[in-house]
C-alpha cells in the first residue's frame, strides 16, 4: 500500500474516533520518508492551521503530542480559505474533521458565498435508527437511546442482540424484521452469534433462532448490510446463507459486504474475509478476500473484480470513503445517511469522478461545500429535504 495511502487511512480512524496509539505507531513507520513526512505536515497546517515542527516524529514526547493534536477536537471555523492541491481537477479528498478540509486538485478555489440554504437548522447526519417487526407483526421503533427486551432479544442504545436457544427449546422457526430507515444505520447480533451491521434504506429477516444441524438462513430483502458471520464449527458444521432478490450467498465462517439496493441496477458482493460461493443466474462462483462481484439486475451478467474492501465497508465503522466514484453515486449515498433527495440542472456534472474520505458526523453542507470548492458545480440549494446541484 502506498505511504500516502497509509496516511489517509489512518487519519480516516480518527475521523471515526476508532484509532489506537498501535495504529499512530504504523503513522510514524510511514513517516520515515521524507516525502511523506513532508506530505503529513502539509496535511496538518492544512487541518489544524499550526506548523508542524517535528524533526524525526520518534520521541515519546513528540509522539504524544502528535496523538493529542490529531485525537483533539480542535475546530477550525473560517469561511474563505486556500486550499493546497496536489493531483488532480476531479480529485478531492474531504479528510473532514469537525469542518476542516484536505483538497487534491490542480487548481486553487476560494470558499465563495453564493450557496442557498432555505431552512434553518442544518441538515444533520443521520443516526442509530430502525424498526423491529416482531413475528406477530407489531413494530418496536428502536434508537440510540432505547431500552427494550423480550423474551429472545433485548436492544440496548444502537445495539439489538438474540439470545441463543436449544434446538429442544424450538418448536417452531419463527421470523422477525429490521428495517432500516434513510438516515439511519443498526447492528444486530443474531442468535448464532453473527454479527450484522444494516445500512440506511435496508431490511434483514432473519429467525430469532435457529436449528441445531440446519443450514443457517438470513434473507436481505432490500439495501446493504456487512456480516461478520459465527464459523460454522460452532454449530455442528452447519452453514450460513443469505439470501437476496438476485443471488445466494453460502459461508462457512467469514466476513463480507453485499449491496443490493431497489433503486440500483447492480448487486454488489465483496469478500473481506474468508470464502464464499456466490450462486447468481444458475451460475456458481467462489470469492476470495478482497474480490467482489459485481451483478447486472437487467441483463443477468456479472464481473469479479479486486476491490479495496476498506472503500466497500467504511460505512459500517463511520466513515465514507468514495475513490473515483461519480457525482451521481455520491449523492445517492448520501440521500440515504442525510434523508434528502438530490437534483442536477446540470446533467454533464453527475459522470464527474471524485475521491476522498469523509466523517458520517459531518454535516452535509461541510460535504456539499467542499463540492463546490472543487470548480465543478457552481452553488448549491437546500430547501428542507431536496438539494439542488447547479
Amino acid at each position: 500500500m502506498p505511504k500516502s495511502e497509509k496516511i489517509e487511512k489512518i487519519i480516516t480512524k480518527y475521523l471515526s474516533k476508532s484509532t489506537t496509539k498501535k495504529d499512530l505507531d504504523k503513522l510514524l513507520d510511514a513517516l520515515k520518508s521524507e516525502s511523506t513526512k513532508e506530505l503529513f505536515k502539509s496535511y496538518i497546517k492544512t487541518n489544524y492551521l499550526v506548523d508542524y515542527h517535528m524533526k524525526d516524529f520518534q520521541t515519546e514526547e513528540e509522539k504524544e503530542k502528535l496523538f493529542k493534536l490529531l485525537n483533539s477536537n480542535t475546530k477550525i471555523l473560517k469561511k474563505k480559505k486556500q486550499f493546497q492541491f496536489l493531483k488532480y481537477a476531479a480529485l478531492f479528498a474531504v479528510l473532514v474533521s469537525l469542518a476542516s478540509y484536505y483538497w487534491i486538485s490542480k487548481k486553487n478555489f476560494n470558499m465563495a458565498d453564493d450557496v442557498i440554504v432555505s431552512q434553518e437548522q442544518s441538515v444533520l447526519p443521520g443516526s442509530s435508527k430502525a424498526i423491529l417487526t416482531l413475528e406477530d407483526g407489531s413494530d418496536i421503533v428502536l434508537h440510540k437511546d432505547s431500552v427494550y427486551t423480550n423474551t429472545n432479544s433485548s436492544a440496548v442504545k444502537n445495539k439489538l442482540i438474540y439470545s441463543k436457544k436449544t434446538s429442544e427449546e424450538l418448536a417452531q422457526v419463527k421470523y422477525n424484521f429490521l428495517t432500516v430507515p434513510r438516515g439511519g444505520q443498526y447492528y444486530v447480533k443474531l442468535a448464532d452469534g453473527t454479527a450484522v451491521w444494516i445500512n440506511s434504506d435496508s431490511q434483514l429477516k432473519y429467525p430469532t433462532s435457529f436449528k441445531s444441524g440446519e443450514t443457517r438462513k438470513v434473507e436481505l430483502v432490500y439495501g446493504e448490510a456487512y456480516f461478520d458471520v459465527s464459523p460454522s464449527t460452532e454449530h455442528n458444521g452447519s452453514r450460513f446463507k443469505v439470501l437476496s432478490k438476485y443471488q445466494e450467498v453460502e459461508v462457512l465462517g467469514t466476513e463480507f459486504n453485499i449491496k443490493a439496493y431497489n433503486d440500483e441496477s447492480y448487486v454488489y458482493t465483496t469478500l473481506v474475509e474468508g470464502k464464499v460461493s456466490l450462486t447468481a443466474n444458475a451460475k456458481q462462483d467462489i470469492l476470495k478476500p478482497n474480490e467482489q462481484v459485481t451483478l447486472n439486475v437487467d441483463t443477468k451478467e456479472y464481473a469479479k473484480n479486486i476491490v479495496d474492501v476498506y472503500d466497500v465497508t467504511s460505512w459500517k465503522n463511520g466513515v465514507f470513503s468514495f475513490k473515483r466514484k461519480p457525482l451521481k453515486e455520491i449523492t445517492k449515498v448520501l440521500s440515504r445517511w442525510y434523508n434528502v433527495d438530490f437534483k442536477f440542472t446540470n446533467k454533464e456534472i453527475e459522470d464527474v469522478k471524485f475521491m476522498g474520505v469523509v466523517s458520517k458526523d459531518s454535516p452535509l453542507e461541510d460535504i456539499l461545500l467542499s463540492i463546490k470548492n472543487s470548480g465543478f458545480i457552481k452553488s448549491y440549494q437546500i430547501d428542507k429535504t431536496s438539494v439542488t446541484l447547479n
